[in-house]
């Protein structure tokens, strides 16, 4: 699974002795984490999910066979299938930056991470990243307290925002 799956998937793997590999986001990631690490089925939030004993690229079509044979081999309903774990919420924001700029350089922003990651210690976790297809931040943020977490990413999308002013 890529940084950006929820936590409550991770949660629900370590409640079953599974580990949750993360990796930088996209099929290339996964499917090269999977490789070292001898793995046969990894994914994305955003639906792509891989099977290695299949295929090498997330395909749609086949986790959608996958699913309905589990179905049948199980004789539970779809909605019963895939309500398998709660997540967490989740809130994620993009900022905007001009050519040149580096505004996760400034130190305002390392200082406000920092003061994030205390506040969130224990409660939840915090991705702020650079795009990998367009000039922004994103930043991400999960923790059962709603209000927490969007104090936290707006106070950080405000001075990621203030960096890139």
């Amino acid at each position: 699974a890529t940084v950006m799956s929820n936590l409550g998937l991770e949660r629900y793997l370590e409640g079953r002795g599974i580990r949750l590999e993360r990796t930088g986001v996209g099929d290339r990631y996964v499917v090269e984490r999977m490789r070292t690490g001898g793995f046969n089925l990894g994914g994305e939030q955003s639906g792509h999910i891989v099977m290695t004993d299949f295929s090498t690229t997330g395909d749609g079509l086949l986790a959608g066979l996958h699913f309905l044979a589990a179905m049948l081999e199980s004789g539970r309903k779809a909605s019963e299938l895939a309500r398998t774990f709660d997540t967490v919420p989740q809130l994620l924001k993009n900022v905007r930056y001009g050519e040149g700029q580096a505004p996760l350089e400034a130190k305002s922003v390392k200082q406000a991470i920092a003061n994030a990651e205390n506040r969130l210690e224990g409660l939840g976790r915090l991705l702020i990243r650079k795009s990998g297809t367009e000039p922004l931040v994103r930043v991400m943020a999960e923790c059962e307290d709603e209000t927490l977490l969007n104090e936290i990413v707006d106070e950080l999308v405000a001075t990621v925002e203030n960096a890139a002013a």
